[in-house]
């Protein structure tokens, strides 16, 4: 499929009037400021600086347990530990021990590059059919959302210990006395744990939820109130007294069990089996040159390392770097390139364990050469078709993830540095709350048709296996293999764009963090072409529909939070979408 074929003098007629346009637009985009200041929830962000150390999180609580770890002598694993707990506390919209996660690390000693995946399994009861209706049609994903049948086995607690055993410094117990000083003494609610309290349809209906979070009339508690949470610190001094094992046996367990038991109108199927037998994997990084850079990134069950790495290499074949950082061609050759990327996402990416992923095949140099030829200067293909890889034969996933997701980046004195996302999916995941933490939806990430055209769905739902994800969390690396940048970003599906747009900012036209991040974000996930409403400009709609774009102003809050290298110092950013805060020492 893609836009109609033009031949003849209309066609040259046309490329040249789009040719001249958008050379005058470019002009005018280098000087011209990258769009309205405005936006829902928009927070200026001031660019940190650390001369020894810098921390970027979605909440300052969670800066601080960091910095509060990194000051006492711990390394980056575990500042990180410390901070993704605070953040399930003070951020339960977007992740917690009840999710998953993925997490990158760098031991600046050994040089050794660590990829952790926590991501969470479908029971051992799961079947392919699980999200088919009696009509055998697939169900609507809100049906699916807050019922047993969209829990996955939550991996995070598990992959933070396996990271702490082998890269942590201090003692797991001092990790989580932050957190459960918090989840005591209380910390203040925000205006956007308010917003989303008050707006979410479904949370009120968990008792332990309702009581927690909302007041007696039903409403949110107000910004500013002071919010405790009791039941989350028992489990915390469970998890400190008795080791990260506690959550997967005995009474957490027993716990989570039946809660989703007792969540009526769906499979209820996890078991304390599937509990005792989760384990954590620790797998090779996908790592790709990128100009003089080498970009890493989670290879699958994450699609993301891959994902970005495509398209990338595609942008590198194409005059993307040599535009203006805001002009239609810029955002037509990075739309495209994402285009080809998503398409070979939806085909073959899923999890290894199940699917022969053919990740050297997708990032040979022939294979993105030949892709790239299908991307025009003066014109949009529409929509692309994967392309045919040797031996390999399947259908397009239709999985789309949500964005209750939330990204950490730390580096601490010595150069370790962590890259960690996690999440529970949806925001508040299934709306089930447990011993104080809520659990995932993370099984809605599968493919909820088990086979399309009579062709098996790489991502469909197996006993065991892991959903397919787009989490993103990413090292750079200079071309004498020194750190050069961490991030990672919230966002669904489109944190692949998010994070890939924020690279070629970064490596292509050499912007400092805080004006990457500025930036208003655009890409194309196969679909139209995203614009983020409120921030582009709008001459640029225009243009990009010259070029045949169908163009979509869409709301886009990511949560990218990125750590780049300086002359003398490390220079942090938190997404100015967000909550977030980046601070250094």
């Amino acid at each position: 499929m893609g836009v109609k074929r033009e031949t003849g003098s209309w066609m040259a007629a046309r490329f040249f009037f789009c040719s001249v346009f958008l050379w005058i637009w470019a002009a005018i985009a280098q000087e011209a400021p990258d769009g309205p200041e405005a936006a829902s929830g928009w927070q200026e962000q001031a660019q940190a600086v650390g001369r020894h150390a810098m921390v970027v999180t979605a909440n300052a609580y969670a800066t601080d347990a960091a910095l509060e770890i990194l000051a006492l002598g711990g390394n980056a694993i575990d500042a990180a530990i410390a901070a993704q707990f605070v953040l399930n506390l003070v951020e339960p919209q977007s992740s917690g021990i009840g999710g998953g996660g993925f997490l990158l690390h760098f031991d600046a000693r050994s040089r050794r590059l660590s990829a952790f995946d926590g991501r969470e399994t479908a029971p051992a009861g799961a079947r392919p059919e699980r999200f088919l209706g009696t009509d055998g049609a697939a169900i609507d994903w809100s049906d699916a959302l807050a019922s047993g049948r969209a829990i996955g086995v939550p991996g995070l607690v598990a992959m933070l210990a396996l990271a702490h055993e082998r890269h942590g410094h201090l003692r797991w117990q001092r990790l989580l006395r932050p957190a459960l000083h918090l989840a005591e003494a209380g910390f203040v609610v925000s205006p956007r744990l308010h917003h989303l309290l008050q707006v979410d349809g479904s949370l009120r209906g968990d008792e332990q939820a309702r009581r927690l979070y909302y007041q007696e009339d039903g409403s949110a508690l107000p910004v500013g109130a002071r919010l405790s949470n009791p039941r989350f610190a028992l489990t915390l001094r469970q998890l400190s007294e008795q080791g990260p094992r506690a959550f997967y046996q005995g009474d957490i367990a027993h716990a989570i069990v039946a809660a989703i038991a007792a969540r009526p109108g769906a499979p209820a199927d996890l078991s304390m089996g599937d509990l005792a037998a989760y384990r954590p994997r620790e797998r090779q990084a996908v790592c790709r040159r990128y100009r003089s850079y080498r970009v890493c990134g989670m290879p699958p069950p994450s699609s993301a390392g891959v994902t970005v790495a495509q398209l990338l290499g595609l942008l590198e074949r194409t005059p993307f770097a040599r535009q203006a950082s805001l002009s239609p061609l810029a955002v037509h050759y990075f739309a495209e390139a994402g285009r080809l990327a998503y398409a070979d996402r939806g085909r073959y990416l899923a999890d290894p364990g199940f699917v022969d992923v053919p990740v050297q095949a997708l990032l040979a140099a022939p294979y993105l050469e030949a892709r790239s030829r299908l991307i025009e200067p003066g014109r949009s293909m529409g929509v692309a078709l994967p392309g045919e890889i040797s031996g390999v034969k399947r259908g397009d996933s239709a999985a789309q993830a949500r964005p209750g997701t939330t990204h950490l980046s730390i580096v601490d004195a010595q150069g370790n540095a962590v890259a960690l996302t996690a999440s529970i999916e949806s925001a508040f995941g299934s709306r089930i709350m447990v011993r104080g933490f809520l659990l995932n939806n993370q099984l809605t990430d599968f493919s909820f048709l088990p086979s399309r055209d009579g062709q098996l769905l790489a991502n469909r739902v197996e006993p065991g296996k892991r959903p397919l994800s787009s989490m993103a969390p990413t090292l750079v690396f200079d071309r004498q293999g020194k750190l050069y940048a961490v991030l990672g970003s919230a966002g669904g599906t489109r944190i692949i764009n998010d994070v890939a747009q924020t690279l070629s900012a970064v490596l292509d036209w050499r912007m400092g963090p805080a004006a990457a991040l500025a930036l208003p974000h655009y890409g194309s996930r196969n679909g139209p072409t995203e614009l983020e409403r409120g921030r582009a400009p709008a001459e640029l709609t225009e243009a990009l529909r010259a070029l045949g774009h169908r163009v979509e102003l869409q709301t886009m809050n990511s949560g990218i939070h990125l750590i780049v290298r300086g002359e003398s110092a490390w220079l942090g950013a938190a997404d100015p979408r967000r909550e977030g805060s980046a601070r250094g020492n």
